[in-house]
């Protein structure tokens, strides 16, 4: 659905259409005693914290032209945080104050007032491999709009925001909105693929897979880093400190882990 800006659609009322982004990203690390784990763990929750991931979300507003009415944050114990963020498509207009009779058919000369269910919401998994040896850091991200604003545009901040192995990545529209002729609109914009709207750094970075359902306008695509170091997955050493089967096996350990989650299913060793 191409237009031009002179050849616009002309609604009836308010563009309805919900536009949900939805993100997993899952970050591996390698922490072979129990020690190495908790010091992983607690460096997660230092460096997503309430306060920073309300700052990721806060920009991610202003990416997609949002304007934020609500914001709850909290960390928890042991481990893990959440934010959400209720925005609106506009700034709202706020209800006069203005005195006025008490009667039931009293009211103020005008009322505005605006009714919105977009918001932003992030929530951390920190987890960890009961036999040690492998710890991972889940986060899943809702971005949901109402209107024309669109969740698409925080795509690359969302990603480049995060130290991210594996993301996985849902885009649904939902709804529908009308023209002036009563004429069904359940979509508002092209797109074939979430891919369309990531930068070239980023598509570069990843391999990727498309899941999409064209007709329920259901699109899903899951990322993978194409280059592999040990390096960044070992917490406090590098790989130069341990023996040739050492690195193997921990090589083979990090990489099934996400193969696994990449695929979404536990693969046979």
């Amino acid at each position: 659905m191409t237009i031009s800006p002179d050849q616009r659609i002309t609604l009836h009322g308010f563009n309805n259409l919900t536009k949900s982004l939805s993100f997993n990203m899952y970050d591996v690390c390698f922490t072979k005693t129990r020690e190495e784990r908790e010091a992983y763990i607690e460096y997660i929750d230092e460096q997503y914290n309430a306060e920073r991931l309300t700052n990721i979300l806060q920009t991610v507003s202003d990416t997609i032209g949002a304007h934020v009415l609500n914001v709850a944050k909290q960390d928890y114990v042991p481990q893990g945080a959440s934010v959400t963020l209720l925005v609106s498509e506009g700034p709202v207009v706020e209800v006069p104050t203005d005195s006025f009779d008490d009667s039931a058919t009293a009211m103020p000369e005008s009322v505005v007032m605006q009714l919105d269910k977009s918001h932003l919401t992030v929530h951390t998994y920190p987890e960890f491999h009961p036999e040690e040896g492998i710890s991972t850091f889940r986060a899943d991200i809702d971005v949901s709009t109402c209107g024309e604003i669109s969740p698409l545009k925080a795509l690359n901040h969302l990603i480049n925001s995060f130290d991210t192995d594996i993301v996985t990545m849902d885009y649904r529209v939902r709804g529908f909105t009308r023209d002036i002729k009563g004429h069904k609109l359940f979509i508002d914009h092209d797109i074939n693929s979430i891919q369309n709207y990531l930068s070239d750094d980023i598509k570069n970075m990843y391999d990727m897979i498309d899941t999409n359902i064209y007709q329920e306008n259901i699109f899903h695509t899951k990322c993978r880093l194409k280059e592999f170091d040990l390096n960044n997955y070992l917490f406090g050493y590098t790989k130069d400190t341990l023996d040739s089967r050492s690195v193997e096996e921990i090589t083979d350990r990090i990489k099934s882990e996400m193969d696994e989650i990449f695929y979404g299913r536990n693969i046979k060793k």
